[in-house]
Formats: C-alpha cells, sequence, structure tokens
C-alpha cells in the first residue's frame, strides 16, 4: 500500500517536470501569491502609497512609470489596486474550496462508507441544495449582510459543497469493498482509521484535482458578485468591484478595464491548467 502510493507520487512528479504547461501555470500561480502576500510592502517601498490614499490631482492618469497601470477617478495607484485584489480574490477562493471541500469530502466519505440511512439522508441533502439557486442565494445573502471577505468565503463554501460530496461517496463507494479495506475490518480496525487513513488517501489525487477547478469556479463567482455590487465594497479593492466601478470610465480611462479582466482570466486559467495537469500527472492509466 505505501509502495504503491509512493509509486504513484513517483510517477505523478516525473510526469509534473515534463509538463511545462502546468509548470508555468503553477510558477503563474505562485508569482500572484507571492505579489499578493508582499503587496503592503511593494505599496510602501516601491509606489510610496497605499490601495485608499485618494489623490484627485492625478485622477484618471495614464499608465506612467510612476503609475504603471495608471491611476482611477479618485488617483488611487491602480496597479497596487489590483495586488490587493489579489489579495481578496485568492483569500475568498482558497478559503471557500477549503470550507466546501471539508465538508463535502466528510459527508460524500460517510455516505459512501455507511451507506444505508445515512447514505439516504446525505444524498437527500446533497440534492435538496442543489436545488436551491446558488447565485442567487449569494446574492441575497450579499445584498442582506455585505459581509467581509472572510465571511464571504465562509458564504460560498458552505453553500457550494455538493458537487465534491457526490464525487467523494462515488469514489469511496468503489473502494470500500477492496481487500485491504476488508482486510482492516477483520482485524478490528476502527471504521474512522479505515476512512481517514485508508480510504480518503486513494481518493486524494481526485481531491486535488477538483480543488484546482474549485478555486477558480469561487474566483470568478466573487468577481461576479463584487461587479453586481453585493460582493467585497469599496474601499476594499477586489478585482470584481475595480471591473464596477472601471466601466463607468470605459471610454474616458479602458486602462482601468484590462488589469484586474485579466488577473482575473489568467489567474483562473492557470488554475484550470494546474487541474488539468495534475489529473494527468496522478492518473495511473496513462502511460509514462
Amino acid at each position: 500500500m505505501t509502495s504503491a502510493s509512493s509509486s504513484l507520487w513517483s510517477s505523478a512528479r516525473r510526469r509534473l517536470r515534463r509538463d511545462p504547461v502546468t509548470l508555468a501555470a503553477a510558477a503563474f500561480l505562485l508569482l500572484y501569491t507571492a505579489a499578493a502576500i508582499g503587496a503592503p510592502v511593494i505599496a510602501r517601498e516601491v509606489f510610496h502609497t497605499t490601495p485608499e490614499k485618494i489623490d484627485l490631482v492625478n485622477a484618471l492618469q495614464l499608465p506612467s512609470a510612476q503609475h504603471w497601470l495608471g491611476t482611477d477617478n479618485f488617483g488611487r495607484d491602480q496597479f497596487v489596486r489590483v495586488l490587493y485584489g489579489a489579495q481578496v480574490s485568492l483569500l475568498i477562493g482558497f478559503s471557500a474550496a477549503f470550507i466546501n471541500l471539508t465538508i463535502g469530502i466528510l459527508l460524500g466519505a460517510l455516505a459512501g462508507f455507511y451507506g444505508g440511512r445515512v447514505d439516504d439522508v446525505v444524498v437527500w441533502l446533497i440534492n435538496t441544495m442543489r436545488g436551491i439557486p446558488t447565485f442567487f442565494l449569494l446574492l441575497f445573502f450579499g445584498a442582506l449582510f455585505s459581509p467581509s471577505a472572510l465571511g464571504l468565503a465562509v458564504i460560498i463554501g458552505v453553500t457550494s459543497w455538493m458537487g465534491v460530496a457526490r464525487l467523494v461517496r462515488g469514489q469511496v463507494f468503489a473502494i470500500r469493498n477492496r481487500d485491504f479495506v476488508l482486510a482492516g475490518q477483520a482485524l478490528g480496525a476502527r471504521d474512522d482509521r479505515l476512512i481517514f487513513h485508508h480510504i480518503l488517501p486513494n481518493v486524494l489525487p481526485i481531491v486535488i484535482v477538483y480543488m484546482g477547478m474549485d478555486v477558480g469556479g469561487v474566483i470568478l463567482t466573487e468577481s461576479a458578485l463584487s461587479y453586481l455590487g453585493v460582493g467585497i465594497q469599496e474601499p476594499l479593492a477586489s478585482w470584481g468591484n475595480m471591473l464596477t466601478k472601471a466601466q463607468t470610465f470605459f471610454f474616458r480611462a479602458p486602462w482601468l478595464v484590462f488589469p484586474p479582466g485579466f488577473f482575473i482570466w489568467s489567474t483562473v486559467l492557470a488554475l484550470y491548467l494546474l487541474a488539468d495537469g495534475l489529473r494527468d500527472a496522478l492518473d495511473p492509466r496513462l502511460k509514462e
């Protein structure tokens, strides 16, 4: 079991080293993450400003050596605000994905392992949640509570776990009757040990792939909510609300529109390419 697992991960690493597209996507994501983490230092030491600093004298300035992506209608540096927007988008994306993966993996594993009434309850809950129009529910919560970045991540996370729960449930159903699980039951292993130490590690590769696509979907959802005005609110910068403000000045200052749109597109594309590369690398059926 350990040897097979080690062989799978070793083979995956070899495949990833020969996949330039996946490596480039991972490099882009690491670069964006580093820029988001270092945004306060970059803003203070390089641009000598903050994302909220208003300078009406320099409003709607073209991109220049001082303002790499120009300034908005309040004279705020667009590049600095894009970096801080990356903080918000990545925080919401990874936090919401962590929440919905935790809920989905737990419920899916319990349903697949125990079956019977436990499975019936989980399937009923999944179908009930899927019957609710999630985006309109998010619009309702966003308009009612005006949540913070972390609050929005929690709302998205607890309303979007159904897909991973169905995926894990099906995988656990396929694994629970294999010889190593039956042998563990015969030796008296506890259910929690069987689930978390023997079954879920076999589901982990496909969950990792799902997470890459899930984070991209969450970022798009947050951007759409902020674009509609019920997500992250000013003066906190997010890529979505930057697009909302920019559309008013599309013809006067088009440089305000393209940077947040580009970063949303490139981040989601990199996440999808990384997930696709991981899927290929972790598929034991593929030949070397």
